[in-house]
């Protein structure tokens, strides 16, 4: 970032994290934060019910303690995993995030729901609809065709290919969200 200049590697690191501590302090000083507090961090205010659902499911897999707050350190975990995350790493917490009822499967309603809200917050419109590209999903990997991808199936499946893989990867990209909050942090310096 730009308040370290000459700094190695490590340094800049740590002036990063320090920065990124300052934000998540100033934002939520009590150093847990909430459900309506994550939303205003993201600047995902006025959301429809299915995108606030899918955003109270993000929060939810984030929440890695099941205490119904992020503390720091899941926020730097969840940060980590979303911008410097391997492609497994990635892979699980999509299967998290997509099975919205917990069952160990995702179905065609959870996966539509969850490419519609996606496509809602982010705002990039697509070629193909929410509708077709579930459906598309569910053609490639849904081996046993039960209509629910287990984890392996999604695993495997998305793995295996390499546009579903960039389809998946790019709509779940958060890299403006982190731009917009790395442009707030430099104002307030």
């Amino acid at each position: 970032m730009g308040n370290c200049p000459g700094a190695s590697v490590e340094e800049l690191q740590a002036c990063e994290s320090h920065q990124w501590y300052r934000k998540f302090m100033t934002e939520c000083p009590s150093g847990l934060l909430t459900f309506y507090e994550f939303k205003k961090f993201f600047g995902l205010s006025s959301l429809s019910e299915t995108s606030n659902a899918y955003v109270q499911t993000m929060f939810t897999t984030f929440d890695m303690n099941d205490d119904g707050y992020i503390d720091f350190m899941e926020y730097v975990a969840a940060l980590s995993l979303v911008l410097r995350g391997g492609v497994q790493q990635k892979l699980r917490w999509y299967f998290k995030l997509y099975d919205v009822n917990g069952s160990g499967c995702i179905d065609r309603d959870e996966l539509l729901q969850i490419i519609k809200s996606i496509r809602a917050i982010n705002g990039i419109p697509s070629v193909m609809s929410a509708e077709d590209f579930a459906n598309m999903v569910f053609d490639k990997i849904d081996i046993n065709g039960d209509g629910e991808l287990s984890y392996e199936e999604f695993i495997d499946g998305v793995q295996n290919d390499e546009m579903l893989l960039k389809m998946l990867t790019e709509s779940l990209d958060l890299s403006h969200i982190v731009q917009k909050i790395e442009g707030e942090l430099r104002s307030n310096m």
